[in-house]
């Protein structure tokens, strides 16, 4: 059963909502045929680059508010950050557009290790400060999943997983999404936003539920003369 996800790197719900979708997902009893495939998001494609500012400034400048009322504004995320086990470090975070680590993720997915794509990403985001349009910076992460500095240089400038980031955020456009994270399960049932890990749990259970009920038996589309286990013809 397939579990779609669009997020974007830059998303600090797309980190919480990832976390507590894999503490769900860790927990349900039929995981190992569970297919997570993620897909690329930009909530701001027209973002610059500004190592000027941290996540605070950025947005008490883009929103116009005083920077105290931005702070008080993320009290809440911070304390979901770290009930699902996230240290956001806000003021460190370098205001950055995620084109080219969407295109890390669509580099990685080739090779299965998605998430762990988006994991590293996120940390290096939200954690560590790091510049995450900075080629030297996604070698480095890309690294840690196991490509050469030459792979990732390739990526960055590849026409290809450019097309594959574009593609993801047209489909979701198409789907109606307006905002990640958002989780689609089994192509039916979409449940968006950083949800608590047991809205997950109980997603999983129902699509599976679905998924494994409509997989045990054929649909016949149509019926003709035939012969049955007993001999009857």
């Amino acid at each position: 059963m397939k579990v779609d996800i669009w997020s974007d790197t830059r998303c600090p719900f797309c980190f919480i909502g990832k976390k507590n979708f894999e503490k769900a997902l860790q927990n349900f009893a039929h995981r190992e045929h569970i297919e997570v495939n993620w897909h690329s998001f930009q909530l701001d494609p027209h973002l610059k680059t500004d190592l000027s500012k941290n996540h605070y400034e950025y947005l008490s400048q883009v929103k116009g508010l005083p920077m105290q009322q931005v702070r008080q504004m993320h009290e809440n995320l911070i304390q979901a950050g770290k009930n699902s086990g996230i240290d956001f470090n806000f003021d460190e975070v370098k205001v950055s557009n995620s084109f080219k680590s969407q295109m890390l993720v669509q580099l990685a997915k080739k090779k299965g290790k998605a998430s762990e794509m988006e994991e590293l990403l996120f940390e290096a985001y939200f954690i560590h400060g790091k510049d995450i349009d900075n080629v030297e910076v996604l070698a480095e992460i890309g690294g840690k999943v196991g490509f050469s500095k030459e792979e990732i240089e390739n990526a960055v400038n590849s026409d290809q997983l450019s097309e594959l980031v574009n593609h993801d955020i047209s489909e979701a456009s198409n789907l109606g999404i307006r905002g990640v994270p958002f989780f689609v399960f089994n192509q039916k049932y979409a449940v968006s936003g950083a949800q608590p890990t047991h809205l997950f749990a109980e997603a999983l259970e129902k699509s599976w539920s679905e998924f494994s009920e409509n997989h045990s038996k054929l649909n016949i589309l149509e019926e003709g003369d035939s012969c049955g286990i007993e001999g009857n013809c």
